[in-house]
């Protein structure tokens, strides 16, 4: 475990004190709040004093080894940042970190996204965005596919995943097929996913008492979601479980064989995507973005908002064990490249290195 040397200040100790500003946070799910997570406890055990700045207001019920301040006013706003020796922005919000204007704190940045509106232009907001990478001491991109289009200076460090809890369970039995985990809205394809299997269903590529799908998750889109189930005519074969967490989500996974990742939109990464293949499910991966990096050479690739595609690559993994077996013999080896020590490792040396620490 890395440790960081306590320097010496008139004769005192000082340890090192980052300012994590992140838009959601624990409770909220998602890639960005997990990672947050993933990272100011990394900081914490690294011997660094963290603080997270949030607009989550609801806490939860989990504690942390370091200090949460939700829905900050503009008084505490001044107040962390003056603490501060080095602010780390996960992903940029300008409402928690422009007051580092007036105090000149060193600044790293995290591009966990594309910084653009969803038609894909360019807002105020998102120029201003741009802008304020010139301040910053450091850039971090969380793919190539984000560096390439937001900021071409950046550092590109892959997402870690919590390597800790994800794992392959000793008694496990794959008894399913597919699992679909994400928030239940339009971008994310879970539709496709339902009618993938359908498509399956006529085709009778694989036994009829085994076609199951299984979607985790919940979202906007979870009454269409329900009524294509109607009309597909698979109500048995297509299950809806709500959000899993912790080991009930581990243990959901370990019982799958292939992970359906449909992403309509261009994904900037996809942690699910390790989440999945740390527990045995081999990646079914929409191409765009930065989902094929996170897929890497353990998982199929299909085009992104084609559903026939999708039948074909899914067909393709259940007719060829070979080529799967492939597949499942490359993860241990890529998913020993987003360990939360190594990642953590990489971020920790970067904002030690902005803030002027050894």
């Amino acid at each position: 475990m890395m440790k960081m040397k306590q320097s010496t200040v008139n004769g005192q100790q000082s340890t090192l004190k980052i300012l994590i500003l992140t838009h959601r946070f624990n409770p909220d799910v998602g890639g960005i709040e997990t990672n947050s997570e993933i990272l100011a406890t990394a900081f914490a055990k690294y011997g660094a004093e963290v603080h997270v700045l949030t607009w989550t207001k609801y806490k939860g019920n989990q504690t942390f080894p370091f200090i949460v301040i939700r829905d900050p006013d503009l008084k505490i706003l001044f107040k962390e940042h003056r603490w501060a020796d080095v602010v780390f922005e996960n992903n940029p919000c300008l409402r928690l970190s422009w007051i580092n204007m007036v105090i000149r704190k060193p600044l790293v940045i995290a591009l966990n996204t594309w910084v653009n509106r969803i038609k894909g232009n360019k807002g105020i907001r998102d120029k201003l965005k741009n802008l304020w990478f010139r301040r910053a001491n450091a850039v971090i991109a969380v793919s190539e596919a984000i560096r390439k289009r937001e900021w071409l200076a950046a550092i590109v460090i892959e997402n870690p995943y919590n390597n800790n809890l994800f794992k392959m369970l000793p008694d496990a039995q794959k008894t399913k097929p597919f699992i679909f985990l994400g928030r239940l809205v339009s971008d994310k394809g879970a539709d496709q996913a339902i009618k993938a299997i359908s498509m399956l269903a006529e085709k009778n590529v694989i036994d009829a008492n085994r076609l199951q799908l299984t979607i985790t998750g919940d979202g906007p889109e979870m009454k269409n979601l329900l009524r294509l189930r109607e009309q597909s005519g698979l109500y048995g074969a297509i299950h809806f479980t709500g959000i899993l967490k912790g080991e009930e989500l581990v243990d959901c996974l370990n019982q799958h064989q292939y992970m359906i990742v449909p992403s309509v939109w261009e994904e900037p990464y996809g942690n699910v995507v390790l989440e999945g293949m740390a527990c045995g499910c081999v990646p079914v991966a929409s191409d765009g973005g930065g989902l094929s990096e996170a897929v890497g050479n353990a998982g199929f690739i299909f085009k992104r908002n084609d559903t026939v595609a999708l039948v074909d690559t899914l067909e393709h993994a259940i007719a060829d064990p070979l080529d799967m077996a492939l597949k499942q013999a490359n993860a241990p080896a890529h998913l020993a490249n987003h360990t939360v020590n190594l990642v953590a490792g990489k971020y920790f040396e970067i904002i030690k290195k902005a803030a002027g620490k050894k």
